[in-house]
């Protein structure tokens, strides 16, 4: 597997409130946490890097290898996570204070994922882009209702509404998943501020192009800015590299 990690401050925000990381654990396994904060002042870069750092630091403390170990250590972790931002944002400096979270944890050809909010999973296959998660947001809600389509809920104004987030006071309902990997697919990870931009069509091609991963990686950061660049952009590209790679 190749890594590549980018987070950029966009056209129009003063600072950048998403955090990016990926860490080993004592057995090798690869963990890549990606969080889009929100939240007035520095409250949301406060709690994506938080949330991020949090659950690094207790990822590569274990041991774990086995997809079952991992799913409940993310279901226990996150929740712990969950509470700790809730509680730092009783206080008046980081009132309101969340964050999305997509935590995936590389074991051999599987991946396995949690995700909370409206950041992204989507897999690539040959010329085909697979979205892994479903957003947890007001306009995907009514889009699953049948009262908006996908094409009113692009523009609709309380698009940056989410339903679930690190941070909030009930327990966080995470999305749990597991995808076998196959010689040359790519996962993409990414904040809303790829995926508002830039279409899945875009992403595939940048990804079949004759670069390397980084260089891939940059290229969808330039087209979310060239598009507008109206959010903070942050992705992680997987790569399961084929044999001859």
């Amino acid at each position: 597997m190749k890594i590549s990690l980018i987070t950029d401050i966009g056209q129009k925000r003063s600072n950048n409130q998403d955090f990016i990381n990926k860490f080993d654990n004592k057995s090798g396994i690869t963990l890549v946490v990606l969080a889009d904060g929100m939240g007035g002042h520095r409250a949301g870069n406060i709690a994506s890097e938080m949330t991020v750092t949090d659950l690094g630091r207790e990822w590569v403390s274990t041991e774990f290898t086995e997809l079952s170990q991992i799913r409940d250590w993310m279901l226990v972790t996150i929740e712990a996570e969950n509470q700790k931002i809730y509680q730092l944002g009783q206080s008046d400096d980081y009132k309101g204070m969340g964050t999305t979270v997509e935590a995936i944890a590389l074991v051999e050809d599987s991946a396995i994922y949690a995700h909370i909010g409206d950041s992204r999973i989507g897999l690539v296959r040959a010329d085909h882009y697979q979205l892994l998660t479903s957003d947890h947001s007001l306009v995907n809600e009514l889009v699953k209702a049948g009262q908006i389509t996908e094409e009113e809920a692009a523009s609709h104004p309380q698009k940056n509404i989410i339903t679930q987030s690190i941070g909030q006071s009930n327990p966080v309902e995470l999305d749990l998943g597991i995808q076998l990997l196959e010689k040359d697919d790519y996962l993409v990870i990414n904040s809303d501020g790829l995926t508002n931009m830039i279409s899945n069509t875009d992403i595939v091609s940048v990804l079949q192009s004759d670069r390397s991963l980084d260089e891939k990686n940059q290229e969808l950061i330039t087209l979310a800015n060239q598009n507008g660049g109206l959010d903070n952009i942050t992705v992680a590209l997987i790569h399961n590299e084929s044999e001859e790679e």
